[in-house]
């Protein structure tokens, strides 16, 4: 990554930061992560990282909160484009979930596979923040189950199983775990259509 300008805004500078953090949290891990790391891979000095972020877990909190807010974006307009039809709605959340994972390695790495041991804990808000994201998989499957197209008891665990699910499958394509004979969209779709048959009525048709 070449050097910055000394001249950069301040919305830059804290951009430049945050793609510099990010990258860095998923090239070397958490542990080794310093403010100091940052200042030297953007040449600026670790005061200036520090008018930002009064340390990594912010920023990796900073990080956090906009990875789900893409997420959210992405989820809020397929679920405007499918409003008719709970099957449909669900399908399009589910490829849509996919597709920001396998977009957004670095993202997605952040948001759900960093473990870091003595982190600062997330703050309780941005947690029910986040939690929007499940929400449209919770009140999707509510839907069909009140129009008798999905066989749910608990549509927050139900959501909490696909989401397991989709996590699982965008895990093993990104950690490149899946057998090399098999193409990637027809794992993709195979993925989609057992969470979908996981959770139709017996007399509903689903025709992928």
């Amino acid at each position: 990554m070449g050097a910055p300008s000394k001249n950069a805004q301040n919305g830059d500078l804290r951009r430049l930061i945050l793609d510099t953090a990010r990258h860095l949290l998923v090239q070397d891990g958490y542990s080794n992560l310093s403010m100091r790391r940052i200042a030297s891979e953007i040449d600026y000095s670790a005061t200036s990282i520090y008018l930002y972020f009064d340390n990594k877990d912010m920023l990796l909190h900073a990080l956090i909160d906009e990875g789900m807010n893409q997420l959210f974006d992405a989820l809020s307009t397929i679920a405007k484009q499918h409003q008719s039809a709970p099957i449909d709605r669900l399908e399009a959340l589910c490829d849509g979930f996919i597709s920001f994972g396998l977009d957004n390695p670095e993202y997605y790495e952040i948001m759900f596979q960093l473990r870091p041991e003595r982190m600062e804990r997330y703050p309780p808000e941005k947690y029910r923040e986040a939690r929007r994201n499940l929400d449209f998989f919770r009140m999707t499957l509510a839907e069909g189950a009140s129009a008798g197209v999905f066989d749910v008891v608990d549509p927050r665990v139900c959501a909490s199983s696909v989401w397991a699910s989709l996590h699982g499958t965008v895990s093993l394509l990104l950690a490149e775990r899946v057998d090399v004979r098999i193409d990637r969209a027809d794992f993709i779709q195979a993925a989609i259509r057992q969470t979908l048959r996981s959770y139709t009525t017996s007399k509903t048709a689903y025709h992928p």
